[in-house]
């Protein structure tokens, strides 16, 4: 069973939260805390595997918690959830350390699956910010030349782009009229060769070395 610890100033958001994560029998919310400094204080008592975090809150906020949390005890993962979705709170929490990135308007069942995901190693950013984080990315890095082995099919470009757009699977297959398992099947061959763990990071190459498709010409 993993352990995770809610850090919100929030009692009303902790208390739902704790519900929805101690229904899944892989999960135990071990702590709860409502400022930085609480959180950093529970850590080394409980030992999380996962820290829930939200920015704003008064005293320490979610961001600078997150990036002591790195430094400190940089096994564990911090997967932000707040409502903010600005700018500046989105690549401030990324810079610090954050494993993902979600709003408190994330279904409870893609909540639990993004908290099993980052304890597997993966990321998750909310389709509702991943532009701005892509489009930062490939700001600061530009699109230089792609490695030569970076080779796809017109099909994988196609999906390639979807995903870089934060679509999911689900609504990948729908736009392009496959199966999702197939869907499912390219994102596996996508991430090979790649060479990456997950789709935020396979995002993230393609923007940088401009491997998208203008356009899928599905519409």
């Amino acid at each position: 069973m993993f352990k995770i610890l809610i850090c919100d100033d929030q009692e009303i958001v902790c208390e739902g939260l704790q519900t929805i994560i101690n229904a899944d029998p892989e999960l135990n919310v071990v702590g709860i805390a409502h400022t930085g400094t609480e959180a950093l204080d529970l850590i080394p008592k409980v030992l999380p595997e996962l820290v829930l975090m939200d920015l704003k809150m008064p005293g320490m906020n979610g961001v600078l918690t997150t990036r002591k949390i790195n430094e400190t005890y940089p096994d564990i993962h911090v997967l932000v959830l707040t409502t903010y979705d600005d700018d500046e709170w989105i690549f401030d929490a990324i810079r610090s350390g954050a494993a993902g990135y979600l709003l408190k308007d994330t279904p409870p069942k893609d909540l639990i699956k993004s908290i099993k995901g980052t304890l597997a190693g993966m990321s998750f950013i909310d389709p509702q910010v991943a532009g701005k984080l892509l489009s930062e990315y490939a700001e600061n890095f530009g699109k230089s030349q792609p490695p030569s082995h970076y080779t796809f099919t017109e099909r994988e470009r196609d999906i390639l782009t979807l995903l870089s757009q934060g679509l999911s699977n689900t609504e990948i297959s729908e736009k392009l009229f496959l199966a999702e398992g197939t869907v499912r099947n390219y994102t596996s061959v996508l991430l090979k060769k790649l060479g990456v763990a997950d789709r935020t990071q396979a995002a993230i190459l393609a923007i940088r070395y401009g491997l998208v498709s203008k356009d899928t010409g599905k519409d």
